[in-house]
């Protein structure tokens, strides 16, 4: 009961079910797509991204549970979301093997990553920086994975994963700026640094990303002294990937 005597409203059945196996990590759904995308568009479309994109969202979950599960000492608190997303992962990943099975070379470099996630979750400290620029690795090396199943050497969209890779990294210290670390000056400074630095670089990876690269950094300059919701950085966010994806594919 409210302090006024009468019952809250309960959320729907489907809406608790969604909450349950779904995480509220509304940032992590572009660091996921974006570069399966930019890999796809830049190395070609193929019948097996499809499992692989499934394979990847569900390695996604089945990892945040995992890490949770390690985070609170508490396995058996997560044991549904795992059961589900274990073996829907190991299907459709396997699926992925079987049609291309250079993709396993990449299987050292996650799990190393996801072993430092895992004693960052240990520690309960998975927000640290060091924690959050190896999440945005992993995410940024599905653009190899995805040329890989398409047949493609990783020559062909290293530029590719440069931008991204860029891209993700700058997000990172940028959205401490908008919202945990909102009114730090050492935090602005860095995140205005790193942007700067990040349009020389894009020049060098090709020069038509250092126009989008130079407007990230106006944005990272300008936009923590605004007072801005999450809901609104977040939208910026979306054109920001939207605009990333294009200039990617049109080099």
């Amino acid at each position: 009961m409210s302090a006024t005597g009468l019952a809250r409203p309960q959320s729907p059945p489907w809406r608790r079910s969604v909450r349950r196996f779904v995480p509220p990590q509304h940032g992590a759904w572009a660091m996921l797509l974006v570069p399966y995308l930019v890999g796809v568009l830049a190395a070609g479309f193929g019948w097996a991204h499809v499992p692989l994109l499934g394979a990847w969202l569900a390695g996604y979950l089945l990892s945040y549970y995992a890490l949770q599960a390690v985070k609170t000492r508490r396995p058996r608190r997560f044991r549904a979301q795992l059961l589900l997303y274990a073996p829907v992962t190991a299907l459709l990943g396997g699926l992925v093997v079987l049609a291309q099975p250079r993709v396993l070379g990449y299987a050292p470099i996650f799990a190393l990553l996801l072993a430092v996630n895992a004693v960052y979750a240990a520690r309960r400290d998975e927000r640290a920086l060091v924690n959050d620029l190896v999440s945005v690795v992993q995410s940024c090396l599905m653009v190899f994975v995805a040329a890989a199943v398409a047949g493609v050497a990783p020559g062909r969209v290293s530029v590719a994963f440069g931008a991204v890779l860029l891209y993700f990294a700058g997000t990172v210290f940028y959205v401490k700026t908008m919202i945990r670390e909102r009114g730090n000056p050492t935090y602005h400074r860095l995140s205005v640094c790193y942007h700067v630095a990040a349009v020389a670089v894009a020049a060098w990876l090709a020069w038509p990303l250092s126009v989008l690269f130079a407007a990230l950094a106006v944005r990272a300059l300008a936009l923590p002294s605004r007072s801005l919701r999450p809901g609104q950085v977040g939208l910026i966010e979306v054109a920001a990937c939207v605009l990333l994806a294009e200039t990617v594919t049109l080099l």
